[in-house]
């Protein structure tokens, strides 16, 4: 198919909404900043609704922000190292964009993680459920001001489809100039993919019981959805034709599976102990004990 049959949608939005004594605020930052209040907000409701107390919430909140927020920033300039070698001051600059996903999961899940086990924050495996549940869609609008900023760069669209970024400003029109291509837009599908997990998780966390799989059902969605999208993205090729966000979905997805596998065919102690004694109060003639619902 022919560009000129394309629906071409063009982008004309200037990255930077305005700025302040030299400090820049852009579309991607505020969109950063969006998300993370929705993510804390849908899992807030969640951890409310097993009864979690409020200050511990907020506690588990702030750690895995400020792990993200680290973890984003170290995985981007690990990966971009070139772009910061002279100028290491840039490596601060967090409101002009530059934020790996994978590295704010993996940062702020260590963050969390390690101040949940400190703080004795009961049920962890449904803890890390309610915290995949709001870090898929504080990704999902996060990535909104990506689809603006057009930092991501995709390859020639093939679909009947494209996106072309005209403003000056944009990452996307100084790589490729004014004569530039539609390109995928491939942000945009990780938009509507990181929806589409979270409709999943929401199946998954309202109708299995088993808890931590949820966590491992986000880990290995989001895992093949990162894998799948980076095809259409022109970023690093680091190993075996493969970029960094595919070779961390490939390592996530089998954990993911793994995970789910081995929750869903081990009930937790406290279950099996208590089948262990209906089974004994039957066995002896006494009426059995009533079966609780459990939420491992």
């Amino acid at each position: 198919m022919s560009e000129a049959l394309l629906l071409t949608i063009k982008i004309g939005i200037d990255p930077e909404i305005f700025s302040v004594a030299g400090i820049e605020v852009t579309w991607h930052g505020l969109f950063t900043a969006l998300g993370v209040v929705a993510g804390v907000a849908i899992a807030t409701y969640f951890a409310r609704k097993r009864s979690y107390p409020e200050d511990m919430i907020y506690n588990v909140a702030l750690f895995l922000v400020i792990g993200g927020i680290i973890g984003a920033r170290t995985l981007y300039v690990i990966e971009n190292w070139s772009l910061f070698e002279n100028d290491l001051g840039n490596i601060f600059a967090l409101n002009t964009g530059g934020i790996s996903v994978y590295g704010a999961l993996i940062g702020g899940a260590i963050a969390a993680g390690t101040y949940a086990y400190i703080a004795k924050v009961p049920n962890l495996p449904r803890a890390a459920d309610i915290a995949a549940m709001g870090a898929i869609v504080g990704m999902a609008v996060g990535r909104l001001g990506d689809v603006i900023n057009g930092e991501h760069f995709a390859h020639r669209t093939s679909l009947p489809w494209g996106v072309v970024y005209t403003d000056g400003n944009s990452p996307s029109f100084l790589q490729f100039g004014p004569d530039a291509i539609a390109q995928h837009p491939a942000v945009a599908y990780e938009l509507i993919g990181d929806l589409l997990i979270f409709g999943i998780l929401l199946i998954v966390y309202f109708n299995v019981k088993r808890a931590g799989v949820t966590f491992f059902a986000f880990v290995f969605l989001y895992g093949l959805l990162r894998t799948l999208v980076s095809f259409l993205r022109l970023d690093d090729i680091i190993f075996l034709g493969l970029r960094t966000a595919q070779i961390v979905g490939i390592i996530a997805m089998p954990i993911g599976l793994a995970g789910m596998a081995y929750l869903l065919m081990n009930a937790p102690e406290e279950e099996r102990v208590s089948r262990a004694e209906r089974r004994r109060s039957v066995r002896g003639g006494d009426e059995p004990v009533p079966e609780q619902p459990t939420d491992a």
